[in-house]
């Protein structure tokens, strides 16, 4: 017993050089994996759905964890920026609805393909983009990852294609997008989301029915925030199941909260695309802590005491947590580590976002087509030439 503890004050004594909460995390026996219950899909038109049950490792864990803190803490700062004036235009923030990006990632291939709206910071992450990048692309830096010529809403990165500005204008898109996975014959799927605020927009019942002909594989995806701009879903939709909106194409109501469920539900929804059955339909319930942007306060439509409560019952990091720390997944400690290392990456990257130069007005034609020759561009007024350079 003596030589136990005189080793383990050598340790702690600074023989390892590391802080002595690290120590005591690294020493501590954690488990590998842990088995949870998941709250079961409502399905429309299958006869059954993802597990009710998943495993989840303590190497996802503390992934999931780290990367839905760093979306939460990435748009608290884009809204501080946004305030002080320094990001402009228009900026709509997903804080609340991390377990949705960060679950459809996890279910899916990088290899896959994404579309979105204009709610689009945290798929422009969790699809491999770095917070400077983002930060630096809402300020309109040329460090940014569109050269500071898209903002908030039209950021792109390999295998996703935005942040798209007109309402419900993507789904088209990314039944494209799924056409062209079939015409190559590469088994990948593309994921087409939109809000609820865009559900009843023809388009997209036009998108379902070329998809369901032609057996695309794509999963159309209603991230449901329960508002759409400033009214609620009750009064804007005859019909709010949204998952059964595909009528001849099959649906999944999911609990978009819960990066588990969401995981599962992808896993399933991208394995019934790839078998060649055609697209399928994914209802994310989910919920947005700012409203539907910078401009609205959003609390004129819902009051403080709903959001309060979402966010003391459902809030998709305390979740996460909460089933690790109880399954000895991981510790409060080791958490806490993690959130003081993404509050130091986004302040860092924020430094980088306001101190970056704009792009020079030069570049102003410049990415006009990704391969073609140099040709000029007629610029604001007639007498201003520009160069277009790839």
């Amino acid at each position: 017993m003596r030589k136990m503890l005189a080793a383990v004050s050598r340790v702690l004594s600074g023989a390892s050089q590391k802080p002595a909460s690290r120590v005591l995390v690294a020493s501590r026996n954690f488990a590998n994996d842990a088995t949870f219950e998941i709250k079961k899909c409502d399905l429309h038109r299958l006869e059954e759905g993802p597990p009710v049950t998943t495993v989840l490792t303590r190497e996802d864990g503390l992934k999931y964890y780290r990367m839905m803190q760093t979306v939460r803490r990435m748009e608290l700062k884009a809204d501080q920026l946004y305030k002080q004036k320094i990001i402009r235009g228009f900026c709509h923030l997903c804080d609340g609805q991390e377990a949705c990006c960060v679950g459809l990632e996890a279910g899916i291939n990088p290899t896959d393909h994404l579309i979105t709206a204009y709610r689009a910071h945290g798929f422009t992450f969790t699809r491999g983009l770095s917070v400077r990048e983002i930060l630096a692309e809402l300020t309109g830096r040329k460090g940014g990852c569109a050269k500071g010529k898209g903002g908030s809403m039209h950021m792109y990165a390999k295998n996703f294609y935005g942040g798209n500005g007109i309402v419900g204008a993507q789904v088209p898109l990314g039944a494209g997008i799924a056409l062209a996975c079939k015409y190559n014959g590469k088994d990948e799927v593309c994921l087409t989301l939109y809000g609820d605020g865009a559900a009843n927009q023809g388009q997209i019942f036009e998108a379902y029915n070329m998809a369901a002909l032609w057996k695309l594989p794509c999963i159309f995806i209603c991230e449901n925030n329960r508002y759409g701009m400033g009214t609620s879903v009750e009064r804007a939709a005859a019909s709010t199941d949204y998952y059964k909106r595909g009528d001849f194409i099959p649906g999944l109501r999911v609990d978009g909260m819960d990066i588990l469920c969401v995981r599962e539900a992808t896993r399933f929804a991208a394995a019934y695309c790839r078998s060649g059955k055609g697209p399928i339909l994914l209802e994310l319930q989910t919920y947005r802590y700012h409203g539907h942007s910078m401009s609205d306060p959003g609390v004129s439509y819902r009051t403080r005491e709903e959001i309060q409560e979402v966010r003391s019952k459902s809030d998709p990091i305390m979740l996460l947590k909460d089933r690790m720390v109880n399954s000895s997944l991981a510790s409060v400690e080791e958490l806490k580590e993690i959130d003081v290392e993404v509050r130091k990456e986004i302040e860092d990257a924020a430094q980088f976002a306001t101190a970056d130069p704009e792009p020079p007005l030069e570049e102003l034609g410049y990415h006009i087509y990704s391969s073609d020759p140099p040709f000029e561009v007629r610029g604001a007024n007639q007498w201003i030439k520009l160069k277009s350079v790839s």
